[in-house]
């Protein structure tokens, strides 16, 4: 890497080292293309970090907001430190470019690696996200720096500025949409990487002259580019082993969907298969019957009409298994953002096998969409609505529990319609189960509560709403259950006193407060 020592303090401050020379128009171009590349590197460093630390952590505004808060007082950082930096602009831009492709490089693997070691984790964060925010601070500066002899002040720095909020504007649109669906987070961490890396060497070849070491600062690219192509060549294979870290099974399938990841292990020794989205426990074969048939058949029990019904979630396909076993259903419509999942589900031999192929069942309708936009859009109306989505552990998610939701669902229900919720453990995380309580019941419908014991899961709770109270008559004799009878249904309405209710407080979409709450007590 060509050395970035100050020259003696009687340089003139013109941007360029003395044996410099004017800057061609060609040499201009590179220039303003690397201001456009270098935004975008820079934008998706800042993503990928705040993505893993929300897979890992959870709560992503928090996630997100930390990273962006001191990314951008990082960047403030280095764009002061630019004082100092008075000659040899070119020689310091290419060695803060192979540096950035480096750090930024490897920053999501360095993260999943920290991560089991929770007293690291947190420290690794903030320092990567200071470094390459410093780092990224550095870059603009610099470049119009060396712009402005060739240009003037006024005119570099306009065209700097204009080239690097499109490359933002890029980075942040390609992100989501293209880059992390398709490459996943560490394929994207060293692609991104060995693109950065790209632009430094593309640089130190075009201002070969303007370097006092350019062998040492081409060697130097080179060499970056080498160690981040390597590495994104053993992308899967460091996938695997980091992934394995997090969990106790051997993982079977993995695939990060534009929604979630999605891993599916089996047991090294009981070979018994668990679904996980972003890292949280869907269900586990072993026992998912026992969460699956509470869910639905206490529901189905109440009477009233039974023949058209509506599962908001519920792409493992299992919710369905237990409603397709009453004759009186004649059409489900399954509501599961992620085609992903479902996808899985009816595919894989295991998977199908323990839904019982229920997702290809010709009474079903897949719906790949929002659970909150089927309902605002679509103008039917159901008996009955299973609810069965993930825990509220993001702001995404805590809309689908909020008093909004609760009042649109109403409008999709037959007068005599009822619905049921998963609603997170009352033991674990009580103050959330009951704030799901007093939410449905400002929506309108009057619940009844109940709760069950599930191995892979603990106490585990749901909730019933109706227009009139929604009271089970009895389970139907006829249809086949493995866990749940008449006797554990009574009891599952009984609360042990360090259960019952207490108040929760109202979720809604203006003041979302279900899924602090959640978090706040699962981490206590």
């Amino acid at each position: 890497m060509s050395s970035i020592s100050d020259s003696p303090s009687s340089v003139p401050d013109n941007g360029i080292h003395e044996r410099d020379q004017s800057l061609t128009r060609a040499q201009l171009g590179v220039l303003f293309g690397t201001v456009l590349i270098v935004a975008l590197c820079g934008i998706v460093y800042e993503l990928l970090i705040a993505s893993v630390s929300s897979y890992l952590l959870g709560d992503s505004v928090l996630q997100f907001s930390i990273t962006i808060g001191i990314f951008m007082f990082a960047m403030g950082i280095g764009s002061f430190i630019t004082r100092c930096v008075r000659t040899q602009l070119i020689a310091r831009f290419v060695a803060i470019e192979t540096t950035i492709a480096i750090v930024g490089g490897i920053s999501a693997p360095l993260l999943f690696y920290s991560f089991p070691l929770a007293t690291l984790y947190k420290p690794m964060m903030y320092l990567l996200i200071l470094l390459i925010g410093i780092l990224v601070g550095l870059e603009i500066p610099i470049i119009t720096r060396i712009i402005e002899r060739s240009g003037g002040l006024r005119r570099s720095l306009a065209d700097v500025l204009a080239l690097d909020y499109l490359g933002a504007l890029v980075g942040a649109i390609a992100f989501p949409l293209f880059l992390l669906p398709s490459l996943g987070l560490f394929r994207v961490s060293f692609g991104v990487g060995l693109l950065n890396a790209g632009i430094a060497v593309i640089n130190i070849i075009v201002f070969r002259e303007h370097l006092r070491r350019p062998i040492l600062a081409i060697l130097s690219g080179i060499a970056s580019v080498i160690v981040l192509l390597f590495l994104l060549l053993m992308s899967s294979t460091l996938v695997s082993h980091a992934e394995g870290l997090l969990y106790a099974d051997e993982i079977i399938f993995r695939k990060q969907s534009p929604y979630q990841r999605i891993v599916l292990t089996r047991g090294v020794t009981d070979k018994i298969h668990r679904l996980y989205l972003d890292g949280h426990l869907q269900f586990s074969e072993k026992d998912e019957y026992r969460y699956h048939e509470s869910l639905v058949h206490p529901i189905m029990s109440i009477p009233g009409r039974k023949s058209k019904v509506l599962i908001l979630g519920g792409g493992d396909g299992m919710a369905a298994r237990e409603l397709l076993k009453y004759p009186s259903i004649t059409h489900i419509d399954l509501v599961d953002l992620d085609p992903a999942v479902t996808s899985l589900c009816s595919t894989l031999p295991k998977l199908a096998q323990l839904n019982n192929q229920s997702l290809d069942h010709p009474k079903l309708t897949l719906h790949h969409t929002d659970a909150m936009n089927y309902l605002r859009h679509q103008n039917q109306t159901y008996d009955r609505v299973i609810i069965d989505l993930p825990d509220p552990h993001n702001e995404a998610l805590s809309k689908l529990y909020s008093v909004e939701f609760y009042r649109l669902l109403s409008q999709s229900l037959t007068d005599d319609g009822v619905f049921v919720t998963q609603s997170t453990s009352p033991w674990v995380t009580r103050k959330s189960y009951w704030s799901i309580a007093d939410t449905i019941e400002a929506a309108g419908f009057t619940i009844q509560s109940y709760h069950v014991s599930i191995p892979s899961f603990g106490i585990w709770g749901f909730h019933m709403g109706g227009r009139s109270d929604p009271i089970p008559h009895g389970l139907d004799s006829k249809i086949e259950r493995r866990f749940l009878n008449p006797t554990m249904l009574s009891n599952a309405f009984e609360f042990s006193d360090d259960m019952t209710r207490i108040e929760g407080g109202i979720n809604s979409l203006f003041e979302p407060i279900l899924y602090l709450m959640y978090l706040k007590e699962l981490n206590s």
